[in-house]
């Protein structure tokens, strides 16, 4: 087979592997498991025609997909979603990963066979959860948004502490002379430095990407991707989680007002599915079907250790003294999917050539599969039967940016309209507008309505305004401005010259002059 023959081969193999991957996500939601059972394997089917063992190469893959989907996952997190859930979420991520990695390693030292540190290390290796999975399982089932919301922010900070302890406990097992006081400085410098540059990149991102005028609008996605890169790696280089800085940088980029932001977010949630797709077909190529017999019985005791024991005492540990209800508390335990994560970390003994490195990996993915396989097709009825799960959410209308007005300087905003806002009530013609602002449409009940200059708007809209990009702010400030409180005279309690928009009562009529 000549080289052209070969490259031909291949381009032929990856898009077949594409097409069958996304087809598979349909199949996916029919059996209530995550997708990435399926594109395992995938993976593991076509081992029977291609061999393929370069775990540097999976490694570099599978850093590349968890940049991608943090990313992805960080942009559609909401700060006001998760503020009031960063206390148990980082309890979960720190604490609950030490119980987690502690009970687990405890139990694979024995069922394994393993000296105490390789069995905290793969205690470690799966002590993650996996966002992605998790969410795929849930659908459009209508959970208590505090549950998603800790489930979102734990799955998003939990990655950095299994990928702290991982590489921390095979230096330590490589190298025993290690001080574990250093260890635990190196930790808090890790989070510290992944915290401080996920800011400032995100920050920078934001400035640049509303400054910058690209003639093409398809390189606003690309170039915030670059950043999500550039904050992982530049993190790295200096020592710190790239993992935590790529998340803080997509929620900082996220919750700003940031040109084009819709259709960055677009372009993330494709090119999402498609590391995924890669990522876990490589890893299912990695797999080899005829090892995993010989560890059924150890894989499926862990997996039910992990299930049934770790993460729920982890849970419940450290959301000690924090207002979870028990229901909630076991919704949170049984959420806890393995995905992506754990499968790139077990291939970190297999790079540093331990000696039960492909033991690992091999138990690992076990685990990793059962679990999606047991929980994942019963997260949602299980919400269900405790009461957590509501009826099916209808997804909101919602318009396409109009990102062919790159040239023009122009963009499209909207802003979900309530009561308290000074346009609720308003018609548009009553509205103090510059000329170079338009209202291009408002979505009211599902409805599209055409803009004209008597339509009323209604608390509850969805109004979309083309403005130039200069007067991002002012445009803002006239659509989410707060209505003046109304308050009469016999209200007032105050000085008279305190009082805003005061409507005096109403005098009666003087009467009528009598005539002379």
């Amino acid at each position: 087979m000549d080289s052209t023959t070969l490259v031909n081969s291949l381009v032929l193999l990856m898009a077949g592997l594409l097409l069958v991957g996304v087809l598979t996500t349909k199949f996916s939601s029919r059996f209530g498991m995550p997708a990435l059972v399926l594109f395992i394997i995938v993976g593991m089917l076509i081992t029977r025609f291609v061999y393929f063992d370069n775990v540097l190469i999976t490694q570099i893959v599978g850093i590349l997909a968890l940049i991608v989907i943090l990313f992805e996952g960080g942009m559609q997190t909401k700060f006001d979603d998760i503020k009031p859930v960063i206390k148990p979420a980082l309890s979960l991520a720190t604490v609950g990963v030490l119980l987690t990695t502690f009970i687990v390693g405890v139990c694979a030292k024995y069922i394994l066979g393993v000296s105490w540190v390789e069995g905290f290390l793969f205690g470690a290796i799966v002590g993650s959860t996996d966002a992605a999975a998790v969410f795929s399982v849930l659908g459009g089932k209508n959970i208590k948004k505090r549950l998603t919301s800790t489930l979102e922010a734990e799955s998003g900070s939990n990655d950095p502490m299994a990928v702290f302890l991982t590489v921390s406990l095979i230096e330590y097992d490589q190298h025993p002379e290690a001080e574990i006081f250093q260890m635990i400085l190196s930790f808090f410098w890790e989070m510290g430095i992944g915290l401080v540059m996920g800011l400032l990149i995100g920050r920078l991102a934001v400035y640049v990407i509303n400054k910058i005028n690209f003639d093409s609008s398809g390189l606003y996605p690309v170039m915030a991707l670059g950043f999500a890169i550039l904050a992982y790696s530049a993190t790295s280089v200096i020592h710190g989680s790239g993992l935590l800085a790529v998340y803080v940088t997509a929620i900082v980029m996220g919750n700003s007002d940031l040109a084009y932001g819709r259709s960055i977010m677009h372009f993330n949630q494709g090119f999402g599915w498609m590391m995924q797709i890669v990522m876990f077909v490589l890893l299912g190529l990695l797999v080899f079907p005829s090892e995993l017999p010989g560890i059924v019985g150890e894989g499926l005791l862990l997996s039910l250790i992990l299930m049934l024991i770790a993460r729920p005492v982890g849970v419940f540990l450290s959301t000690l003294g924090m207002k979870y209800s028990f229901r909630e508390k076991l919704l949170i335990s049984w959420a806890g999917l393995r995905g992506a994560v754990p499968i790139v970390l077990a291939t970190y003994p297999m790079l540093a050539e331990m000696e039960h490195g492909r033991l690992f990996f091999n138990v690992v993915f076990f685990v990793v599969l059962t679990s999606a396989i047991i929980q994942g097709a019963t997260i949602s009825p299980f919400a269900g039967k405790l009461g957590l799960a509501g009826e099916i959410k209808p997804s909101n209308p919602s318009l396409l940016e109009l990102t062919a007005l790159g040239k023009a300087k122009s963009e499209i905003n909207h802003v979900d309209v309530n009561e308290t806002m000074a346009i609720a009530g308003k018609e548009i013609s009553e509205l103090d507008l510059p000329e170079d602002i338009l209202f291009t449409a408002i979505i009211r009940h599902e409805q599209i309505i055409a803009p004209r200059g008597n339509t009323r708007i209604e608390s509850g809209d969805t109004v979309y305004v083309l403005s130039p990009k200069a007067k991002r702010k002012q445009v803002k400030a006239i659509l989410t401005s707060p209505a003046l409180p109304v308050v009469h005279l016999n209200e007032v309690k105050q000085k008279p010259e305190e009082a805003t928009n005061i409507i005096p009562p109403k005098e009666p009529d003087d009467p009528p002059e009598k005539e002379t």
